[in-house]
């Protein structure tokens, strides 16, 4: 007789939204000017900071590497970005920039709150998480990349690191699962600007696609089935079709990030946002990821 499955003990939308409630303590790492001078001191400046920082974990990769991890850049943004990086600093250097930033800027943004012990039992909880995925390496290169890194020593860098890392392992899935459905990266971007859950000024100032591309994009979509007949790049809607198959996605994503969180369970996870929460809107507030 076949054994039943163990139920997992943290259901696929608990997944979600502890990952969403954390977030914000790693994204503002994008944001904060503390990382922009940091790799402007090693000869990174406009967007080659962002793209060797985050792909450092995995070495002095090419560009062609970032554009096959990272996904939904234009390649040739990625390119000027990149190239002579490696011939100016290395990963060591940037990885070490990138974290003293990341405690700086959170340091400044949550004032006493940073060393507190909230912070402390959040980092402990979300670093059992971490390790946790860290058993779960296969089919996730730039997640693997993190996972060998050390950990800091304070307990913010450490609560930092580990939602780094659970960021890159759900981001990883995301992209198998995107091209599992034939979904490209820019047309990916098109189906989340769809659901208009980000500013389009955002997405099109970061990713450095043209205009022409945009639009070529949303024609795919269109002729899938997934938007809307007559939706253009400036007036994007979701056909039923199309919203159905992005939810599942995002369903999917979910229930493979759950291995993470199993390690803290439903309580330990209910526990991590509650700690988290004020802290994550606190840093939104400051950094303005929100608007």
């Amino acid at each position: 007789m076949a054994t039943r499955p163990v139920p997992s003990p943290v259901s696929a939308l608990t997944a979600r939204k502890t990952w969403r409630t954390v977030e914000p303590l790693h994204g503002m790492v994008y944001f904060a000017p503390e990382a922009e001078q940091a790799y402007a001191e090693l000869g990174l400046a406009d967007r080659s900071g962002y793209f060797a920082s985050r792909s450092a974990p995995m070495g002095a990769v090419d560009a062609g590497t970032v554009v096959a991890t990272f996904f939904n850049f234009a390649p040739p943004l990625v390119h000027r970005s990149m190239a002579g990086v490696w011939e100016r600093t290395t990963p060591t250097a940037v990885l070490a920039a990138r974290t003293a930033a990341a405690g700086a800027a959170l340091r400044r943004m949550l004032g006493d709150a940073a060393d507190s012990d909230d912070v402390t039992a959040a980092a402990d909880l979300a670093r059992r998480a971490a390790l946790a995925a860290t058993g779960h390496p296969e089919g996730r290169p730039l997640f693997a990349g993190h996972a060998g890194l050390e950990w800091p020593d304070r307990p913010l860098e450490v609560l930092w690191h580990a939602q780094t890392l659970l960021r890159e392992f759900r981001g990883d899935a995301h992209v198998a699962l995107l091209l599992a459905h034939g979904i490209d990266g820019l047309e990916a971007l098109v189906l989340h600007e769809a659901t208009a859950e980000l500013p389009i000024a955002f997405l099109r100032a970061t990713r450095g696609w043209t205009d022409a591309e945009w639009t070529a994009a949303a024609e795919r979509l269109v002729a899938r089935g997934w938007l809307r007949p007559g939706a253009t790049a400036e007036h994007l809607a979701l056909s039923d079709e199309g919203a159905a198959v992005r939810q599942s996605i995002e369903e999917a994503t979910d229930r493979l990030s759950v291995a993470a969180y199993e390690a803290i369970g439903e309580d330990g996870c209910d526990m991590l946002r509650g700690l988290v929460r004020p802290l994550s809107r606190t840093v939104v507030a400051a950094s303005g990821m929100g608007g």
